[in-house]
């Protein structure tokens, strides 16, 4: 029991770090510091970040095939360095010696189910996946479709910590109210939310496509109303490059998943059975709905933000990510703990 309930507490602590890193992550971009650290796992040939201007023009003479895109004569900061150096610690010296150790804590529990000791099987791979991805998006030198792929990597690892969380919580018999659903409506909405979860997070992965492309941000114009929700003081644009114009293709999907939302919350409030379940699955996705409205609005003050002298209030960017990232885990939470749930129940079953 007391290995059960450790596994329970470490693995919600590991649901929160990583939600951190993702953060961290999103500063790094912001603060442009994707290659502060050019080589993987050290920083420019140190452990540590205090690499002075001297220094990194010694080490880019020493390896010439590492100079990134912003050219040899270029220098971090040391908040730069530390962003991305902090942000390589987190992940690769807490939280995946962590996950190793959860890992083996629920694997020598003979009580848990094939589902729980799966999912902490899924979280190992998937932290050594993420580690060759952030070492493949720094010899990509950042290019956006690697950034893009990296957080969705990360997006897939803190999915597999909610899996295993659930399927502990179920362990013990100690799954919260708040994620309990009537079992009718959760049958006939699990298939919604699968589409509502994908949706948000195509619009999550082209928000990151456009934040990560030069200019794209730019894309619609500076100059306020004509700019959003306008694009040019055109409510259509013709698409003839799929980068440079990538801000509006964005848009269109946040309209056709926001359109999506509102009806899906119109709808659950109507379907919903008059007793508590019902009335947590409609919570949830009016949470889900209410974060990517309030989303749209952060977009907003981000266009309406940029001035000649300093451009965009980057602070709003990080905002954005941070809400599109939560929305959609709090829909593929939903969905785990339906589709998930029925898993870990069968499993039970033919334990039995």
């Amino acid at each position: 029991m007391l290995d059960r309930i450790s596994t329970k507490t470490l693995t919600a602590g590991l649901i929160a770090v990583t939600f951190l890193v993702i953060a961290i992550g999103g500063v790094i971009r912001i603060y442009d510091a994707g290659e502060s650290c050019p080589d993987w796992p050290t920083c420019f040939g140190s452990w540590s970040f205090d690499v002075s201007p001297e220094e990194q023009e010694i080490w880019w003479d020493e390896n010439p095939d590492e100079i990134d895109s912003r050219g040899e004569h270029h220098r971090y900061t040391t908040f730069q360095i530390f962003t991305e150096w902090v942000h390589r610690l987190i992940a690769g010296v807490i939280l995946g010696p962590l996950v190793l150790l959860n890992w083996f804590l629920v694997g020598r529990n003979d009580e848990s189910n094939s589902a729980t000791k799966l999912a902490a099987a899924v979280s190992v791979a998937l932290i050594v996946w993420q580690g060759l991805i952030g070492w493949f998006t720094v010899e990509m030198d950042n290019e956006h479709w690697s950034v893009a792929l990296h957080l969705a990597s990360a997006l897939a690892f803190e999915l597999s910590l909610i899996w295993l969380w659930l399927c502990i919580s179920r362990d013990t018999h100690e799954t919260p109210k708040w994620i309990e659903f009537d079992p009718i409506l959760a049958t006939r909405w699990k298939n919604r939310i699968a589409w509502l979860g994908f949706g948000s997070f195509i619009a999550l992965f082209a928000g990151v496509f456009v934040a990560t492309t030069p200019g794209a941000n730019t894309g619609c114009g500076v100059n306020g109303f004509d700019s959003w929700p306008l694009c040019h003081g055109k409510l259509f644009n013709t698409i003839e490059n799929l980068e440079n114009q990538s801000q509006i293709i964005h848009r269109w999907i946040v309209v056709i998943v926001e359109i999506a939302l509102l009806a899906a919350a119109w709808v659950v409030m109507k379907e919903q059975d008059q007793h508590q379940h019902g009335q947590i699955l409609r919570n949830w996705i009016w949470t889900a709905t209410g974060l990517f409205l309030l989303n749209v609005v952060v977009g907003a003050f981000y266009i309406f933000s940029w001035t000649a002298d300093s451009g965009f209030e980057e602070w709003l960017s990080l905002l954005h990510l941070l809400l599109a990232s939560l929305t959609f885990l709090v829909l593929a939470t939903v969905w785990l703990s339906t589709s998930v749930g029925t898993l870990y129940d069968t499993n039970v079953e033919t334990l039995e």
